[in-house]
């Protein structure tokens, strides 16, 4: 079983062409693409009784997601997100992030969990991120950590606040997924890349086993301890850019399972994954993504979609 903790919400995307609804969240967006790609996975996570909480329990539920948390009655959370003329998004947020009561209930949600995915605004926003944080450390002994920080600066302005708070994150990961943009912010005038291998180093011999940084058209960058690796992205025609990033962290942690490299038992064997194998990972992930950019919202491929497109 993967666990996947975090928020959901309802992208109103505004464009040239009108306005549409599409079901998102950085961490829903993992769990559905995970889901499509053949992983059994539950989403913990909060949305309301209304109508758009109702599309999200429907998305979640058309893909075989598990979802252990009923909803409640405050309102589900919108981010409203404006795509420019290239396809690319900015975004603004109406929302609420808790998980009450959620402590008592986790060791039998987690029970058999090999990997936790956490990150974005659940990791960022209290009160829901201490939750946040009590889960990964509770899951920490016996699964695999997955965090991508995906820093939302209109949500969380602190710079200083979110660059502490990633860190604490990303000391209990094992696998990190970050963009160049997110980098660029919380370490100003620092090499993207430069900060990426700082943070393979955060925990000293704990910490993440490999950091992976987006680069856009640039395509993906890895390292681990045992190497660096950097691959081209695949060329497509962009419609937007709207969950391309979970996409691909979708695709890297599924690449990983299939491996079975999942489960704290196999930590010390990921962080000697080769530069090849890193390589290889990110490959996967990256056509995962390139699939998303290439229609609207944040729709992630099926494995069936994901093996025709790379036949």
């Amino acid at each position: 079983m993967l666990t996947v903790i975090g928020e959901a919400l309802v992208d109103v995307v505004q464009s040239s062409s009108g306005i549409e609804a599409h079901v998102g969240g950085s961490p829903l967006n993992v769990a559905v693409g995970l889901a499509r790609l053949d992983h059994p996975v539950q989403f913990i996570g909060r949305y309301g009784r209304d109508p758009y909480g109702d599309s999200v329990a429907a998305h979640l539920r058309s893909s075989s997601v598990m979802v252990p948390l009923p909803p409640d009655d405050k309102p589900t959370s919108i981010a409203t997100a404006r795509i420019d003329d290239d396809g690319a998004a900015t975004y603004n947020f109406d929302l609420t992030w808790e998980l009450p009561g959620l402590g008592a209930r986790l060791p039998l949600m987690l029970q058999g969990a090999t990997l936790l995915h956490t990150g974005s605004i659940a990791t960022a926003l209290e009160p829901g991120a201490a939750e946040v944080l009590a889960a990964v450390e509770h899951a920490h002994p016996s699964s695999t950590i997955s965090f991508d920080p995906n820093c939302r600066p209109t949500i969380i302005t602190d710079v200083e606040y979110a660059r502490n708070q990633t860190e604490r994150f990303v000391v209990l990961a094992d696998v990190v997924k970050a963009s160049d943009e997110d980098l660029q912010w919380l370490y100003p005038g620092v090499d993207p890349l430069e900060s990426a291998r700082r943070w393979l180093t955060l925990g000293g011999s704990a910490g993440p086993a490999l950091v992976v940084v987006t680069r856009g058209a640039e395509g993906p960058w890895g390292v681990t301890r045992a190497g660096e690796a950097g691959i081209t992205a695949p060329a497509v025609d962009v419609v937007d850019t709207v969950g391309a990033g979970d996409s691909f962290m979708a695709g890297l942690l599924s690449a990983l399972v299939d491996r079975g490299l999942d489960g704290a038992q196999n930590r010390e064997t990921l962080r000697g994954m080769p530069a090849e194998t890193l390589a290889a990972i990110m490959e996967h992930a990256a056509r995962a993504a390139a699939i998303t950019v290439s229609r609207a919202g944040a729709n992630p491929p099926t494995r069936a979609e994901l093996n025709d497109w790379m036949s």
